[in-house]
């Protein structure tokens, strides 16, 4: 009996190599791993976006920050995408912003290296969906300029304050307001960490 002879491929020195205009992405859940509520473990998250066909993704904490990659999309349908598949896998309505790399590097560099969130200052990234996102925003912040430094960037407003002053801050007056529900938020530590990971995926 005549058998072929078959080359061995090594699957191991496969690369995969991503279209030339794949973009970065970091995919903001809004409201998850929250006082017990929302509950989504993050692997099997990472699991999810990999089966929804984007690539490189890593999450980070459990916050809901994942940062991926993908070619074939617009941030409208990643939207459609993502909320669809987080429905269908954990069975919870939850809201997505897409943010690429250029705004994510724009908002880091809107604030000063050392505004950050530790034991003496607050420094939170409040990203805005579109129905929100215009500088007129900052007029519906009960802002006290004596104790709150707030900056807007397109695509976030920038809120800094010394925890000392917290208790008398405008931001405590955010929470509950059909503004605070159009907002998902990250502290200043975290967006910078997201601006980090994209740059060692590029």
């Amino acid at each position: 009996m005549f058998h072929k002879k078959l080359k061995k491929i090594n699957i191991q020195n496969w690369i995969i190599q991503l279209p030339k205009n794949t973009m970065q992405y970091v995919a903001l859940l809004r409201g998850i791993n929250v006082g017990g509520n929302n509950k989504i473990e993050m692997k099997k998250l990472k699991t999810v976006f990999e089966e929804a066909g984007l690539h490189d993704v890593t999450t980070y904490i459990n916050s809901g920050n994942i940062v991926f990659q993908d070619a074939i999309r617009s941030q409208n349908k990643l939207v459609t995408l993502l909320e669809k598949a987080i429905f269908e896998n954990f069975g919870l309505s939850i809201k997505v912003l897409i943010r690429d790399f250029p705004s994510i590097q724009n908002t880091v560099q809107m604030f000063p290296s050392d505004w950050t969130n530790d034991a003496d200052m607050k420094c939170d990234v409040l990203f805005l969906w579109e129905d929100v996102d215009n500088e007129d925003v900052l007029s519906q912040l009960a802002i006290k300029p004596d104790i709150d430094e707030v900056r807007y960037v397109p695509g976030a407003v920038i809120w800094k304050i010394d925890r000392e002053n917290l208790a008398k801050s405008g931001m405590k007056n955010l929470i509950g307001t059909k503004l605070y529900k159009n907002m998902t938020i990250r502290n200043c530590n975290t967006t910078r960490k997201i601006l980090h990971l994209m740059e060692e995926q590029g």
